[in-house]
Parts: C-alpha cells; structure tokens; sequence
C-alpha cells in the first residue's frame, strides 16, 4: 500500500506516540493532535488522508470531530478508536460508523490492528 498522510488524534500522549511510531515505521507520514479542538486546525494546514481519532476526548468529543471531517473533507478517510467509557466500547464504536467513521480500531490495539485498518481503509473508494 502507498504511504499515506495520516492525522492522529488523542488526548493521550502514549496513544499518540506509539500510534506514530508504528505508522511512520511503515513509511506514512505523520501529525497527532491532542484533541477535537486542535485537530481541525491542522487539518485546515495540510493535505490529510486518513484519520484517526480518539472517541472520548475533553474539550470536544471524536464524535464532532467526525462530523466536521465528513462535511468539510469527504474524501477523508476516519479510523475511530475507542476503550470504553460509560458505556461499552462497542456501543461507542457502533455510534461512531453511524457517524461516518469507516473502520473501528479498539484499545487496546497492536501494531497489526493498526497497520490492518490503514491497510482496509486505504482500499476504500
């Protein structure tokens, strides 16, 4: 598969580090954001391919995030990942593909997950 510009964003800095080093391991190149607030931002700044978000973040929730990325940028892919919260992490998975979200990436995740849903999502149309 082609290496591919991808955004992370997590308001965890150990997710956002190690998604990064398994990523740009396999060549794609790379920016993380800690949040739904920061996100759209550099988003506005550069060319983004794939995303993928976080769904329980402070400030602003994965969800909105998703929402803005399907209305302004529909060509964008979207991973939402998610370990839970209140309800069940499937629940949330669930609630995010209904808002547009192409593929689900549970926490915790290993590097094939994560290398698997950039492989799935780039052969999307």
């Amino acid at each position: 598969m082609p290496a591919c510009s991808i955004l992370i964003v997590d308001d965890e800095p150990g997710i956002r580090e190690l998604l990064s080093m398994i990523l740009e391991a396999a060549g794609h190149s790379v920016i993380a954001a800690e949040d739904g607030i920061e996100a759209p931002k550099v988003m506005a700044s550069r060319e983004i391919n794939v995303v993928i978000t976080d769904l329980l973040m402070p400030e602003r929730d994965g969800l909105e995030f998703i929402t803005e990325i399907r209305a302004k940028y529909p060509k964008v892919k979207i991973i939402a990942m998610s370990g839970g919260g209140h309800i069940a992490r499937d629940s949330y998975l669930r609630i995010a593909r209904n808002f547009g979200a192409h593929i689900i990436l549970e926490k915790p995740f290993t590097q094939a997950n994560v290398l698997g849903a950039i492989e799935k999502v780039q052969k999307l149309p």
